[in-house]
């Protein structure tokens, strides 16, 4: 014949690292999707910022050379 009491601590001890494990899994879930979060706005402000060296270095796809441009003192 089983041990009641044995197997009921044995049932609550399984109860109790479920507990533990479902929270730590939540609170992964939670750093994961706060850190695709940053990344997202990492990857916007990237493009962003390509776009505005672009634009800053004149017309897209027209590949100057400062070597050619003339001083601005002249």
């Amino acid at each position: 014949m089983t041990d009641i009491p044995h197997v009921e601590s044995r049932l609550t001890e399984l109860e109790t690292k479920l507990a533990f494990a479902e929270d730590l899994i939540d609170t992964l879930n939670q750093t994961v999707f706060r850190q695709q979060a940053q990344l997202d706005l990492l990857q916007d402000q990237l493009r962003m910022l390509h776009r505005l060296i672009q634009e800053a270095s004149g017309v897209e796809g027209q590949g100057r050379n400062p070597r050619e441009e003339i001083p601005p003192h002249y």
